[in-house]
């Protein structure tokens, strides 16, 4: 049974159950294939930009939630540590926090090795975990996961950039990629050795006749799960949904998740006259938004910028179809493993208002693409196959 110290930058706390619940998920699939894990979380000890457009007021209370997350926490039966560190803003000096974060971790894991003698380091993202860990001077083999941002943002952010991201997978003995395209541009930015080691999704019972038939007779709905940024594309969703009043007058729209474009994307939906199709119901515990989404009739997220996408299995899982962007990481790979996921091309609102259609006006078809990805999800995309596949790769290093 390997003993392995997880580091992650994202992570759920008292805070935000919901950040990085993906990294969360991924150790609790390890545990249960049967790896004894650790966590320790970088916590950083500045308020988040966005609590200082509040006035002082928010500041001080981003600053007092910050001070008040216990540093020792069970989650899920797992020890997490959050060990503190102080680091210069985001936005100019993101590529060099993990020479910030380096000190507090480098005396938080030779504390931790103690008391559980690790064999493995698995950091979550090269920058800053994967850097904090390789500053921190251990002797023990290191293994980097990859979920996009180190080499479709940092990596891009000039040359301090590039360096971070090259150091932390340089450093690293193996490194976990989330898809096969940020497997090779990981390979492009230093990695040595890499391996594909895809996210996944609990797999639920079989629907019943009885509650698709149910399902079916509601109104239709799209849904999309995901952080309300630019990226994700929630407003081709809202046109399409527009476009389609006609045809499908009954059509719903629900968002679950928020970010700093909630506000512009509501002010849309109100000049496209379709406010009151649209539900936002903001950012839900993970089991609630995967609830929501099951309930829905497609997901929809034609998001640029993506490396896997976790929610599109999370709801074929239940046999809801789901559509996704053309050309990107994750939607291409989750299209090639099987079926049930459709593809458009980005920014095509067009194609993207075709492809509902054609799933909203016939049923079978409808039916029979849920089915086909649920069987997608099962073959390609659970938990249970992360878990082993993780594990896996803690023995190879080993």
């Amino acid at each position: 049974m390997p003993r392995v110290a997880v580091v992650a930058e994202f992570y759920p706390s008292v805070r935000d159950p919901v950040l990085g619940v993906w990294a969360h998920r991924q150790t609790l699939a390890a545990r249960e294939a049967g790896a004894e894990l650790h966590v320790l979380v970088l916590h950083r000890l500045v308020p988040p930009r966005a609590s200082l457009a509040a006035g002082p007021g928010g500041a001080r209370n981003a600053l007092a939630a910050l001070l008040r997350e216990p540093r020792q926490q069970t989650r899920d039966g797992l020890n997490v540590t959050y060990v503190p560190y102080f680091s210069p803003p985001r936005e100019r000096h993101y590529p060099a926090w993990g020479a910030w974060a380096a000190p507090s971790l480098a005396l938080a894991l030779r504390r931790l090795a103690r008391t559980f003698p690790f064999q493995v380091v698995h950091a979550h993202n090269a920058v800053p975990a994967g850097d904090a860990v390789r500053r921190a001077r251990l002797r023990t083999p290191l293994i980097v996961s990859v979920h996009g941002g180190d080499v479709l943002y940092t990596a891009m952010r000039g040359q301090a950039g590039a360096d971070a991201v090259a150091h932390g997978l340089g450093a690293a003995a193996l490194v976990l990629a989330n898809s096969h395209g940020i497997a090779e541009l990981s390979r492009a930015h230093g990695a040595r050795e890499t391996r594909v080691v895809h996210l996944g999704t609990d797999l639920p019972s079989a629907q019943r006749p009885a509650e698709r038939e149910r399902r079916e007779r509601g109104a239709p709905s799209l849904v999309t799960v995901a952080h309300l940024v630019a990226r994700k594309r929630h407003a081709d969703v809202m046109r399409a949904l527009a476009v389609l009043s006609p045809r499908h007058p009954t059509l719903r729209y629900s968002v679950i998740g928020d970010g700093p474009e909630r506000i512009a994307l509501e002010g849309l939906a109100t000049r496209l006259g379709i406010a009151d199709r649209v539900d936002f119901h903001g950012q839900l515990a993970p089991d609630q938004a995967v609830e929501q989404a099951r309930r829905s009739t497609l997901f929809v997220m034609p998001s640029t910028e993506e490396a896997f996408g976790v929610a599109y299995v999370e709801a074929m899982a239940a046999g809801i179809p789901a559509i996704g962007c053309r050309g990107e990481p994750g939607p291409e790979e989750i299209a090639a493993a099987g079926d049930g996921f459709l593809l458009v091309p980005p920014g095509d609102i067009e194609r993207l208002t075709q492809r509902i259609d054609e799933l909203l006006s016939d049923p079978r078809r409808l039916r029979e693409a849920g089915q086909r990805a649920r069987d997608t999800v099962a073959a390609n995309f659970t938990w249970e196959r992360c878990g082993e596949q993780t594990l896996t790769a803690y023995e190879h290093v080993l």
